[in-house]
């Protein structure tokens, strides 16, 4: 086990069961953390239960359509019934979706996406509030830089705007629950090696009409970047959630290796 910064703490990761919410759940644990794993896969979930109970960690998993909002407020229930208290919520779970021109996407996928994404922040904020309120805590929101700081993600409409809508809920969130000592933050990640490409369904003979050939200047090149790995990304999440990020609050931090200032 690593430092005890977030001993005798709750945690709720949603999308624990994979990629960057499977890292962050780990990482938590190790840090003392009870960590809650909310998965639509709770096959998926049961292997980081496992993980985690490896290295002296408690876990509890809840399946869960993060998107249902009854189901949302029966897990945050089961949740501090088991252990009492909540303190850090890591709404995490998304998807890429469907990839399309705006003219060819398809109302439900879009629906889908805004959905998937964004409404499933709303309510995992909203069912996990009544029970930090009493001692404040920390929610983390899992954006991205599209929709950002990033709007040559081609075919992405709905993606970046769910992203972008996720930006702006969380600083009205962090406004609102300042009064009870919660902190909300939201992190901007680049790619990461995750399976989210697992959720992502491109239309490439449309998207051809739409792509731009990039010209670069006679003699340059551009730079090789390398993608993230969930793990950096759970480094940033556990210090959000920590004391030690006890004045942060409102702010997006991007976590891209500067790809998203080429």
């Amino acid at each position: 086990m690593k430092e005890k910064s977030l001993i005798n703490k709750v945690a709720v990761v949603t999308g624990a069961g994979s990629g960057i919410g499977k890292a962050t759940s780990v990482r938590l644990a190790k840090a003392g953390a009870k960590v809650a794993l909310i998965d639509l896969k709770e096959e998926h979930a049961v292997k980081v239960k496992e993980e985690i109970e490896a290295v002296g960690g408690e876990a509890l998993i809840t399946d869960t359509d993060v998107s249902n909002p009854q189901r949302v407020e029966e897990s945050m229930d089961k949740i501090v019934s088991q252990w009492g208290r909540l303190d850090v919520v890591f709404a995490n779970a998304g998807i890429n979706g469907t990839l399309a021109p705006i003219e060819d996407l398809l109302p439900e996928d879009w629906d889908q996406t805004i959905t998937t994404n964004l409404k499933s922040t709303f309510l995992t904020v909203k069912y996990a509030v009544p029970h930090m309120k009493e001692n404040g805590g920390s929610i983390i929101i899992t954006s991205s830089i599209n929709g950002n700081r990033k709007f040559s993600g081609f075919g992405m409409a709905a993606y970046s705007s769910s992203k972008a809508g996720q930006m702006a809920f969380g600083k009205m969130a962090a406004l609102e629950l300042a009064r009870y000592k919660i902190r909300v933050n939201i992190i901007c990640p680049g790619a990461i090696e995750t399976n989210i490409g697992e959720n992502t369904h491109p239309d490439e003979e449309h998207l051809k009409k739409i792509k731009i050939p990039v010209n670069y200047p006679q003699g340059s090149q551009p730079l090789e970047h390398k993608p993230g790995t969930p793990e950096q990304v759970s480094d940033l999440v556990h210090f959000l959630a920590s004391d030690a990020s006890s004045h942060i609050t409102g702010t997006e931090l991007f976590i891209d290796g500067a790809e998203s200032l080429l």
